[in-house]
């Protein structure tokens, strides 16, 4: 049978990690997972609560509107009163099926078959491959380490693009964007008519200073967020995206087509857990210990060349001393030590070879074991180089 050329899509190879780390878990072995940005804890203690009542009721979880729970709605745009200090109409929150549904939604809105979307590299590999699904042409901006890996003005002008994605923080590098630096993007690109997204997912997650909304900037941008970092809900699969008033329309139409509608039991089970403070903070307060301890471990384990991470919960390492394969290097630190790390060629199809990704997402005892197996795999291979 033939296939499109649009599926013609690389592989998520941190999907590939997790799967080969899977494999070895299944034969016994023990392994420290830094491959995937997944919380390892589950959705907020409020949230199951809320989804064993449902489900204890005689609620048919039948189709929701496909914009989404009018209660979510209201509840997503108190939020940004309360993170932002902004004054959202709740109209122009978007329910989506998971932070993939919004880019699916806002890239059909917004672009035609052929249409070139900027997205920074090292950046977050769906953005490519979705945009490749759709026909669309993905244009890496290269990013340099003393813009902190995010894009500027520069990196775009003059390149014909129809749309820019950024993310702050941003995957895999966690670094952000202060709010001067967010507005001359902005402004950049509503100056050569491109449309403007951003990637809000890991909002919550900072540990120095708030990261910047693209709303205290502008109206006139998609900005897309998702349940499943702060919230710790992944495999809910839930989001949100706010889009302009005059957007609305477009993404709904949308939406009840390819959708219909998101998950109701993860409506409510997202509505719930936006009322669990504490037990979210906690979570952050982990995530701020394991930070530490990478910041301070991985130099010492044999990776001294990283970028520091404003939010989200990973570190990104130059391994160019190391390797120049990082797909190759991943699977021997994870085959022989024990340790899952996504290889740099995720985010950076070029770059990407000399880079890894280490997340910190687990648990605090499984990154102190991770830090001393490194070690003892980067003293192994010296050892083996000087023999």
């Amino acid at each position: 049978m033939r296939n499109s050329s649009r599926s013609n899509v690389d592989p998520f190879i941190v999907m590939d990690v997790m799967e080969a780390a899977r494999q070895l878990e299944e034969e016994g072995r023990h392994i420290v997972h830094m491959e995937v940005g997944q919380p390892s804890t589950g959705a907020p203690v409020g949230a199951v609560r809320a989804v064993r009542e449902a489900l204890g009721s005689d609620d048919p979880m039948g189709y929701t509107v496909a914009l989404g729970l009018p209660e979510l709605r209201e509840k997503i745009a108190d939020l940004y009163g309360k993170w932002y200090d902004i004054d959202l109409n709740p109209e122009r929150v978007v329910v989506t099926n998971g932070s993939t549904g919004g880019f699916i939604l806002a890239f059909n809105a917004l672009f035609d078959s052929g249409d070139r979307v900027g997205i920074g590299a090292p950046g977050y590999p769906s953005y490519r491959q979705i945009l490749t699904a759709l026909g669309m042409e993905p244009v890496d901006l290269v990013t340099r380490p003393e813009n902190r890996f995010q894009p500027v003005v520069e990196d775009f002008a003059g390149k014909d693009l129809a749309g820019l994605m950024v993310a702050s923080p941003g995957n895999p590098t966690g670094t952000m964007l202060d709010k001067p630096a967010l507005a001359k993007l902005i402004h950049g690109a509503q100056g050569e008519g491109i449309s403007f997204i951003s990637d809000e997912i890991y909002h919550g997650l900072e540990y120095e200073k708030k990261a910047v909304c693209a709303l205290e900037v502008s109206d006139d941008v998609y900005v897309i967020n998702s349940f499943s970092k702060y919230f710790s809900m992944t495999g809910w699969r839930i989001g949100w995206m706010v889009v302009p008033e005059d957007q609305v329309r477009v993404v709904e139409r949308l939406a009840q087509n390819l959708f219909i509608c998101p998950p109701h039991v993860s409506q409510l089970a997202a509505l719930a857990s936006m009322s669990c403070d504490d037990e979210l903070q906690g979570n952050v307060d982990i995530y701020t210990a394991n930070r530490k301890l990478l910041m301070e471990g991985l130099p010492g384990a044999g990776f001294p060349k990283i970028a520091p991470p404003d939010g989200a919960f990973y570190v990104y390492a130059d391994v160019a001393d190391l390797t120049t394969d990082s797909r190759a290097l991943a699977s021997e630190i994870l085959h022989e030590a024990g340790v899952a790390v996504t290889p740099g060629l995720d985010f950076d199809p070029v770059r990407g070879a000399t880079t890894l990704r280490f997340s910190y997402a687990g648990a605090t005892e499984d990154m102190e074991e991770g830090l001393r197996r490194l070690k003892g795999f980067i003293d192994g291979r010296s050892y083996a180089r000087r023999a």
